[in-house]
């Protein structure tokens, strides 16, 4: 039986709000201009990541593509990202663009601003989507035929939605409460849907490259190409190893002197040595497998935190009163017909803004905080609902009334 890598990195940068006060409510709108503050300066942290992370990533795996007929991948963009590429670093968007233009790497539609939007308002979810494949149809010439949602936040609702809008696979992580004596390494087809397959993340291999491979106090460190292969290669039956992971594994959180590079670069070889191998995108897995049974999510997963849930963006008071003030103004912001505070409300819909306000302790909290560019989850707060104040600001400018 052939057995497939199945690769798929997600790429994202938010707008970060700066350090915006109550003050600055009322009289400057600028919530996400903070080029005075390396925290938050969303331009100094783009050329940090682009020049750590997606250059030298996409240099790497330009050449495999090229050595490797048989190498592929799929990948993701979020809309915020595009942007600030195309503002600041075009030369990274190039290298992306340079990728997919081989014809082999397959990009996945998802929402625009990297939003919960499908939990509170179908309508906005839906306009985020279809922003999104216009960007990623203006700049890479695909339309996505696959869809994943903000953090693999999935469930039953989402997968028929995805089924009715016409997607050919969905992604959601390999959680055993849900997959239960199953394997992450098929394809499955979700309950509730006609036509649509489920690919769900292998977390614990996708991990042992996320988060644990530069981590000298693992026992399997260090780990290499070869030894990856090889737990592959004895695993038994399976169809295919779904790695999914955030692009900026490679070179921003597994700094390149871990030799993450090397182990990148090392991999097709070492796994395409095999008869069998080979490496599939996700829409290629889903076209060439029949799923081996149903998958029931009534409840919501994703692929942050020990619970798996949402619970690392709405787990706490601040969260809740937070996102739900926001989306309480779409009605009125979306009617005003105004460009610039609708941009500036949809900016403010991206996960990052909630996650910083996450107050968990021990290892997810230390994760939330090393993602954060606040001091405290209250700092996060106290910017973001500040800046929501000026959207009502602005809101009440215009004669308009909140209901």
């Amino acid at each position: 039986m052939s057995k497939s890598i199945v690769l798929y990195l997600h790429v994202h940068q938010p707008y970060r709000i700066r350090h915006y006060t109550i003050f600055d409510a009322g009289s400057q709108h600028n919530y996400f201009d903070a080029s005075y503050d390396d925290r938050t300066s969303n331009e100094r942290i783009v050329h940090k990541v682009a020049e750590k992370s997606y250059i030298p990533t996409n240099r790497v795996l330009k050449q495999l593509l090229d050595e490797h007929p048989e190498f592929c991948l799929s990948l993701s963009i979020t809309g915020t990202l595009l942007e600030q590429l195309e503002r600041w670093h075009p030369a990274a968007l190039k290298s992306f663009q340079d990728l997919v233009a081989t014809g082999r790497v397959e990009i996945v539609g998802e929402t625009y601003h990297h939003s919960l939007a499908f939990f509170y308002s179908l309508a906005e979810f839906e306009m985020q989507v279809q922003m999104h494949q216009d960007i990623v149809q203006r700049l890479f010439g695909q339309t996505p035929t696959v869809f994943r949602n903000t953090e693999l936040a999935y469930n039953n609702d989402l997968a028929y939605w995805a089924d009715k809008a016409g997607y050919k696979a969905i992604l959601a992580e390999g959680w055993d409460p849900v997959l239960g004596w199953r394997s992450p390494n098929y394809v499955y087809r979700p309950t509730y849907t006609d036509n649509i397959r489920l690919l769900m993340k292998n977390y614990k291999l996708s991990d042992d490259i996320a988060f644990r491979f530069s981590n000298q106090d693992w026992t399997e460190w260090p780990l290499t190409a070869d030894k990856f292969t090889h737990w592959l290669n004895k695993s038994g039956d399976a169809t295919n190893f779904n790695l999914f992971m955030d692009y900026e594994t490679f070179g921003e959180h597994q700094w390149g002197e871990t030799g993450i590079f090397d182990f990148l670069r090392h991999l097709p070889g070492q796994w395409l040595n095999g008869s069998s191998n080979t490496f599939m995108t996700v829409s290629e897995a889903a076209e060439t497998h029949d799923p081996v049974d149903k998958v029931d999510v009534p409840q919501t997963t994703t692929w942050a935190d020990t619970e798996r849930d949402l619970s690392a963006w709405l787990g706490n008071p601040m969260q809740h009163q937070a996102i739900t003030a926001l989306y309480d103004l779409q009605k009125i912001i979306v009617s005003s017909g105004d460009l610039e505070l609708i941009e500036d409300w949809r900016k403010l819909q991206t996960s990052d803004h909630f996650y910083y306000m996450c107050t968990k302790w021990f290892n997810d909290g230390d994760i939330h905080a090393y993602f954060s560019p606040y001091a405290s989850p209250y700092e996060a707060f106290m910017n973001f609902m500040n800046s929501y104040h000026d959207l009502k600001f602005r809101i009440a400018k215009k004669g308009l009334l909140i209901e």
